[in-house]
């Protein structure tokens, strides 16, 4: 999956309980995950594995496009596995509003290690069980969703800065 996968490293000024907190709780996860300009209104958070996310993000001008996550592995302060979804108010997994060969199902690994107080996360992540098609329309739109992640990433550095 190497070649096919986004890759994003992130140091935060911030200890990891509290980074891998705000990743994993409702309430701290809905102020910052997102674009910039974006809401998200966390519907459902049960960060164990087998557990779901469920939320709606709202861009500026108000279209809603409602996500999942179905976590795979949680080690606290550790490590986050969960495959990442579009789908509707109820959870079902529905194609992407945006292109209709967004892959389905894209997994998302991340790691949290600390030195001296701050915390390094890892992001890893990438289509699971995706056709050519889909292969193609995420490899595309790599450039995107790194900035898009950067952007969250930078979200998620000021909204520490505040818990602390």
């Amino acid at each position: 999956m190497a070649d096919q996968e986004v890759l994003l490293t992130r140091e935060f000024n911030a200890p990891r309980e509290l980074v891998f907190k705000v990743w994993t709780e409702a309430e701290h996860f809905g102020k910052w995950w997102g674009p910039k300009g974006f809401t998200l209104e966390v519907s459902k958070m049960d960060a164990r594995p087998g557990g779901m996310f469920l939320g709606c993000q709202k861009s500026p001008d108000g279209m809603s496009m409602w996500g999942k996550f179905v976590y795979r592995e949680v080690i606290k302060p550790e490590k986050l596995v969960f495959v990442q979804s579009f789908s509707d108010e109820q959870g079902n997994t529905i194609r992407a509003p945006f292109n209709p060969n967004w892959p389905l199902e894209i997994i998302n690994i991340l790691t949290f290690e600390e030195a001296d107080g701050k915390t390094t996360v890892t992001f890893s992540g990438g289509p699971i069980n995706a056709s050519e098609e889909e292969m193609a329309a995420f490899n595309a739109m790599k450039p995107m969703v790194k900035q898009g992640f950067a952007g969250t990433f930078e979200q998620l550095d000021q909204y520490l800065a505040s818990q602390q």
